[in-house]
């Protein structure tokens, strides 16, 4: 999509459960062990009450809009600032949505970024600027 076809308030969105191997292969890709992802007995007594998703496994479905839907294939990330509010576990389902807020020149857009459960809560809440292609 490009630049010129973005208005603010357009929206778009991806949907997706997380599963054991998401998270297990997401460790794997990174590097990231922390028990909170990877030890169930850890997670357990920790203040989740169980194993939760790597919170960049979540963020990252924010870079799946921006890629596959809106702007689209050829979008280049310039920035992105999250605020995590919530964990997701596994079997959680999570909505990425990013909503255009401005339109500036030289192909710029910044969108508002969120993630939220299928059950309302909003887990993650931010900003993005792209080069639209």
């Amino acid at each position: 999509m490009a630049q010129q076809e973005l208005e603010i308030g357009q929206t778009a969105d991806f949907t997706k459960t997380v599963t054991e191997a998401d998270v297990v292969l997401f460790a794997g890709i990174t590097g990231d062990l922390n028990p909170a992802h990877v030890d169930q007995v850890w997670a357990d007594a920790s203040r989740f009450g169980g194993r939760i998703a790597h919170g960049m496994l979540s963020a990252s479905f924010i870079s799946t809009v921006l890629a596959m839907k809106m702007p689209g294939p050829g979008t280049i990330y310039l920035s992105q600032n999250l605020r995590f509010t919530g964990p997701v576990k596994i079997g959680d389902t999570v909505t990425a949505r990013v909503e255009v807020a401005e339109v500036m020149p030289k192909r710029r857009v910044r969108l508002l970024t969120t993630v939220t459960r299928h059950d309302g809560t909003q887990v993650i809440d931010g900003e993005a600027v792209v080069i639209a292609p």
